[in-house]
């Protein structure tokens, strides 16, 4: 297991010209500055692809679709979640629904239009690696 302290990123250029509103998905300079994720911000656009969560409940996702590699603290994950809002990956959203203890308390996340390009972008590029490095393996 390792724990991840990550960040992203952050266009400052893009947030500047864009101010108070996500950045158009077509802008390729937006997108470019935000490339390549780190593995926090790739494992919490993952999580988020199934629609909205709160912060724990992506922390938790992020640790069973890793079995446990990718573990990330209370610091990790909310700074990572500010800079994801900051860079427009990641927009906060309305309560799914759900009902519990705190569930009035919690804030809940989903993933922005930007961040959908991201991550389709990302995983091609991981998806091209991984192919050029069993390539060389001969696996």
């Amino acid at each position: 297991m390792y724990i991840v302290n990550g960040c992203i990123p952050v266009g400052a250029a893009s947030a500047a010209e864009h101010p108070g509103r996500n950045p158009p998905v077509t802008d390729a300079k937006a997108l470019d500055e935000l490339l390549p994720l780190t593995p926090v911000a790739f494992h919490i656009l993952v999580s988020l692809a199934e629609g909205p969560r709160h912060g724990y409940a992506i922390a938790q996702e992020v640790e069973e679709l890793t079995d446990g590699r990718v573990v990330m603290g209370p610091g990790t994950l909310y700074g990572s979640l500010q800079r994801m809002l900051a860079s427009h990956l990641i927009e906060e959203a309305d309560n799914p629904g759900q009902v519990g203890l705190h569930s009035e308390r919690r804030r809940y996340y989903r993933m922005s239009a930007l961040g959908r390009a991201a991550l389709r972008s990302e995983s091609e590029r991981l998806f091209r690696a991984v192919r050029v490095a069993r390539e060389r393996l001969g696996t």
